[in-house]
Order: structure tokens, then sequence, then C-alpha cells
């Protein structure tokens, strides 16, 4: 019988086509990189200190910051901070529609209203007159929370058709000033919702979408349900720009957010790929403890390779073969390997150093330096520490010869030949 191809069994969604809107220098929509979003939780009329978050924002893979402007002084605080900003600005207007022209004024990059709680036609169509004049964009941020009371109660509820009907009302608006310099998101705290509000909106326009699972609550939960929501729909080609709207440090939303599309192969890899091995009774240290120290070693250094944590020389190295780097432990020592060659051995508490020296002597010289460079005892000193284990352990499950003849004579065409005859 053929194997099925990948083909066969996973069908594949090209990303939709849309509309681009620029919010600054970043493109979203069309054909432009999926780009990462997060929220200050900063007071805006405090300038240093979201200028501070800002930047930490942006070290961890934002691409664009939204900022409240719900008063006068926010508003004037923004003035302060874009051009100060490293990345575009984004001003999230409720309630007050003036706020919305005081943020223009300020020099935004771009607006976010939501069509639940400014629902004068007039004050609607006035802010995107301006932003039509000024060229800025506008996300119409529809949220299952504060949806209109007339389409609340005509669909009863925060159900996806409400979610979509919201926002083409606010788009009819735009369109009676000839603005359609827009993207739009359909978010609720219902994953379910969520997704199927985004499906539907996708097949009623082609403007760019902004996905999130709005109140997604802390970690590891909010983690998980935004996750569940945001990747289903980049895989099946849905969205342009995306936020994880956690109940955290908003750096961490912006760390899942550059992670999940790196994961997902939308986007450059900007920092380490670290896998690591859940442990087991074979592993000679806490597997936990190395990977975590590992992970916050890594955080910060810009180092986009997959390094691999294993609990044990006997398998480590050979499960984690296609990693670029990776460290197997093995009774007191660390056994460095690149893309599954032994290159050093080291001392046990020098294993996340150790990691780290390689990693950094790879980006700079390259694997094939660090391979050439490798020390010729290492191969030698980590077979005999594995053989050592296997004796005491039992087998290596990468090359357990004897099991793997029993399991062929169980295949072999005679034996089906014979239980065919005795059928």
């Amino acid at each position: 019988m053929a194997l099925p191809t990948l083909k066969d069994v996973a069908p594949t969604f090209p990303r939709r086509q849309t509309r681009q809107v620029s919010v600054g220098k970043v493109t979203v929509g069309g054909d432009a990189p999926i780009s990462v979003q997060s929220m200050t939780t900063t007071k805006t009329a405090d300038v240093d200190a979201t200028l501070s978050q800002i930047y930490a924002l942006a070290a961890a893979g934002c691409d664009i910051v939204r900022c409240t402007c719900n008063e006068p002084e926010a508003a004037a605080g923004l003035a302060q901070i874009i051009p100060r900003s490293p990345v575009p600005v984004i001003a999230d207007i409720h309630f007050h529609y003036k706020l919305a022209l005081a943020a223009l004024e300020a020099g935004v990059h771009g607006l976010r209203l939501n069509p639940g709680n400014i629902r004068k036609p007039d004050q609607i169509k006035a802010v995107a007159s301006e932003a039509r004049d000024r060229s800025i964009s506008i996300r119409i941020g529809v949220n299952g929370g504060s949806l209109d009371p007339d389409i609340d109660e005509r669909f009863g509820g925060a159900t996806p058709e409400a979610l979509v009907a919201s926002a083409v009302r606010e788009l009819d608006y735009f369109r009676e000033v000839d603005f359609d310099d827009v993207k739009i998101s359909v978010k609720a705290s219902n994953v379910r919702v969520m997704i199927d509000a985004y499906r539907l909106l996708a097949d009623t326009v082609d403007y760019p979408l902004h996905l999130g699972v709005t109140e997604a609550g802390p970690l590891p939960g909010g983690l998980i349900k935004s996750v569940a929501g945001i990747a289903t729909l980049l895989s099946e080609g849905i969205g342009d720009t995306i936020r994880f709207s956690l109940t955290a440090d908003p750096v961490e939303e912006a760390r899942a957010g550059r992670m999940l599309l790196e994961t997902l192969g939308l986007r450059e890899r900007k920092n380490v790929d670290l896998i690591a091995c859940p442990s087991c009774g074979r592993a000679e240290v806490d597997v936990i403890k190395v990977a975590n120290e590992a992970q916050a070693a890594f955080t910060d250094r810009d180092i986009p390779l997959q390094i691999a944590v294993m609990g044990c020389i006997v398998n480590g190295p050979g499960e984690a073969r296609d990693a670029d780097l990776g460290i197997a432990a093995g009774r007191g020592k660390g056994h460095l390997f690149v893309r599954g060659k032994i290159v050093r051995v080291v001392p046990e508490a020098e294993m996340v150093s150790a990691l780290i020296a390689e990693a950094e002597a790879i980006m700079t010289d390259g694997i094939d330096a660090v391979l050439a460079r490798a020390d010729v005892n290492a191969e030698a000193i980590s077979a005999a520490a594995r053989e050592e284990l296997v004796q005491i352990q039992g087998i290596d499950a990468n090359s357990d010869a004897s099991r793997i003849a029993k399991v062929l004579a169980v295949t072999d065409p005679v034996s089906d030949a014979q239980a065919g005859s005795q059928a």
C-alpha cells in the first residue's frame, strides 16, 4: 500500500489576500509579514514610563504598540511619545470621539475605535474624515463584551454574526466619507466564537484582519486560549497582525506573539528555539531546571538557532540530532553536540555557559568552523559514557539492534504468507 503524502492528509491554506494599510513604517495585509502588537499598561500621560515600556516591547519583538488615549492628558502625552517611539503607535479610543481627533493631532500612526461605545454616526464619520485627510489608518475593533446594544439584542448576544454585523455597519459609515484605510478585529473571550467570527468576516470583506482572543486572562490559561484561537486562524491563512491579550507584563504578550509566528514559519526566527526532553527516570540532571536556566540565558541574545537540552547521553544526541546545538547530561558531565556530533565534554555545572559560548561561536564563525575545531577526544569520551549508562540503565532507544531485528522478523513476507495459508 502506498503511503499517503502530506498533500493527501494535511490540506494547506494559502494566505488570504487583502488590501494593504500602513501603520507608520509597518505595512499590514497583502503579502506583508504578519506583525505583532501589544498595548502599554502605563498611564499614557506618564511619558517616560510609557516610552520605557514601548522600548521593552520593541526589544521583545513587538512591531506596533497601542496606547490608551482616555483623557486630554493622555493625548498630550502621545504628542511627546510618538517622536521618540521606536515603533508605530496606535491610540486606543473609547467613548469620546474628540480624543481620537486629539490623538490624530498628536501624530499617531493609527487609531483603534470601538463601534460599541462610539455610536453616533456623525462622530464616527468626523473621525474617519480627519483620518482620511491625514492618511492615517483606523482599526475597527469590535469586542464581544461591548457590542452596540441594538446589535446585541438583534442577534441574541455576542454571536459571530453579531460581531461581523457591528464591523460592517462601521465600515458603511466610513464609506460614506470615502475612507477605506481600514483593518478590522472581531474579538471575543470565547475561543470558538472568536474563530467563527473571523472566518465569517474573512468571507465578507477583503480588509486586513487583526487577530486576538480578548480578555484571555493570566498565564497559562490566557496563553493557551490565545494560541488556540490565533494559531487556528493563521493556519487557515487568515490574519495579518496579532495580539495576545494576557493578564501579564505586556512584554510577555510580545514574546508570545513573536514566538508563535516563528513557530509557524510565518516570521524569520529572531531568537533561540529551545527544545528539551520532558525528562524521565533515565535523566542524569534536573532537565526542567537546566532548560529554564538556558531559556533565561538566551532570552535577550537574538541568537536564531534551535538549541536542545537533553537529560541523558544515551538517547539525547540522537533524538535531537536535527538541532543546531545541544547538550546532553551524563553522570556529572555535559556532552555538547552540534548537528548531532559531539564537540566537547564539560562539567555539569558549566552546561548552560557552554551552550552560550558555543552558540555565540556558531553565530560568529559558522557551524562548519565550530565542527572543525571539535575536541578530537569528545566522541570517544561520550561513547564510553553512553555505554556505561546503557549497562546501568538498559538499552539505547536509538540503536537497539536486537529489538529492531525482532520487529523486522514479524514483518517478514514469509511470515505473512504462512499467516495467510493458516487463515
